[in-house]
């Protein structure tokens, strides 16, 4: 067979260019530590390796959401447990506005106290997570949830409903704050204490205290109960309005004699009417606590008002500053477990992110061993492939040296 000059030189040159091909391979795996420099080294790999890179992203995406949730827990944390010690005083106060001999310079002085602490109280309702967005106002954390109007005197809500969820992990949803009307504005879901007021007509001296719930089966739930008071000699009927039903159900006792301060049974809820006898026309309410208006910031609003309403030497007036208390009393204890229940969903919610966190971080370490298998270089591998390499690139080059010297013209020997 017949070589050419030219097919000589080509196939040299191939040879080389090829062994410094795969040289340069190898310095660009060595030099970026990735075995793995085009897709062409190893398509299943380097699809395998896009894979879990972007599987790793998205956990340490789920990892930053994660942050951004304790964080907003810790905070909301800190500022109930204000609220909890606010409430606490809140309700030492209540029971010191309560003492008989009070003047009405007294009382005016615990209405100043209690103003102040309802103004602690919107101020914590209003705390912010650091970003300026409000902490209790729903879904619309740029609007400040409790504002006090100056006209009517009155704190109102003007957040929403909506509760903001932060994507934690791939299957989980969790909720990175609550809601101040689940806060400041209503029962413990699933309480079934009851609640007990006093009609602000009444012109009597008694006093209506706390309901005890003797019978939870006996009462259906969200039974509302009214006590009424007419007649000479005095006689009351108790009219049951029965919620669980569509329509309600509503029935009247019988007129039973009053006979002085005692506890009347309702039917699986007892009351007890205290101090002076009503008066006819009177009447007093029992109702559940989950259907009552617990707002708190309205009830200091009302207990404000009844301080600083004259009472000395006013029986009827005193009365019905007692029953404001007793009902404020009531409702403020409902508040507090309510914000205590509240504290420790958000405990509960602040284990579960530490044990999701746990599992994301174990994870993102599987990741990223998996892709070091798939894309690490074996230094100790391609240090002596390279070794090969550049003896290969040697060997080449010395035999084409030595073909290109070759000629048959060549004279051997001097003889």
């Amino acid at each position: 067979m017949r070589i050419s000059t030219s097919q000589i030189f080509r196939t040299g040159i191939n040879t080389i260019n090829a062994q410094q091909s795969d040289l340069m391979h190898l310095y660009q795996q060595i030099g970026t530590g990735r075995r793995i420099v085009t897709p062409a080294d190893d398509p299943l790999a380097a699809a395998q390796a896009v894979n879990l890179a972007q599987s790793d992203a998205v956990n340490t995406r789920y990892g930053r959401n994660r942050d951004v949730a304790v964080q907003n827990l810790s905070i909301a944390e800190t500022v109930l447990n204000t609220v909890t010690l606010g409430l606490q005083d809140l309700r030492t106060t209540l029971v010191e506005a309560g003492n008989g001999t009070y003047s009405d310079a007294d009382r005016r002085s615990l209405a100043d106290e209690l103003r102040v602490m309802r103004d602690n109280l919107v101020a914590q309702a209003n705390a912010t997570d650091g970003n300026g967005q409000y902490l209790f106002s729903g879904y619309r954390g740029d609007v400040q949830p409790y504002v006090f109007d100056q006209a009517t005197g009155q704190v109102t809500y003007h957040g929403d409903a909506g509760q903001r969820l932060i994507q934690v992990d791939q299957t989980r949803q969790m909720a990175a704050g609550d809601v101040g009307s689940d806060i400041f504005s209503r029962a413990t879901p699933g309480s079934n204490a009851y609640l007990s007021l006093a009609a602000p007509g009444n012109t009597g001296t008694a006093t209506i205290g706390m309901p005890q719930l003797t019978d939870p089966g006996g009462v259906a739930p969200g039974t509302r109960f009214t006590i009424a008071f007419a007649g000479d000699p005095l006689q009351y009927t108790v009219t049951t309005v029965d919620n669980s039903v569509v329509p309600p159900v509503s029935s009247v006792s019988a007129p039973q004699d009053y006979t002085g301060a005692g506890t009347i049974d309702l039917g699986g809820v007892s009351v007890a009417i205290g101090n002076g006898p009503p008066a006819p026309g009177d009447s007093f309410e029992v109702l559940p606590a989950q259907s009552a208006d617990l707002d708190l910031f309205a009830t200091l609003d009302q207990v404000i008002k009844a301080l600083e309403t004259p009472a000395d030497g006013d029986p009827v007036a005193q009365a019905a500053l007692n029953n404001t208390l007793n009902s404020a009393l009531q409702r403020v204890a409902i508040n507090y477990d309510n914000v205590l229940t509240v504290r420790a969903s958000q405990g509960a919610r602040l284990a579960e992110l530490e044990a999701i966190s746990n599992a994301g971080s174990e994870r993102g370490l599987n990741f990223k061993k998996q892709l070091s298998n798939l894309q690490d270089v074996d230094y100790y591998a391609a240090s002596a492939s390279l070794s090969l390499r550049q003896a290969a690139l040697e060997a080449a080059t010395l035999a084409f040296r030595r073909i290109q010297s070759t000629s048959l013209f060549a004279v051997k020997g001097g003889g």
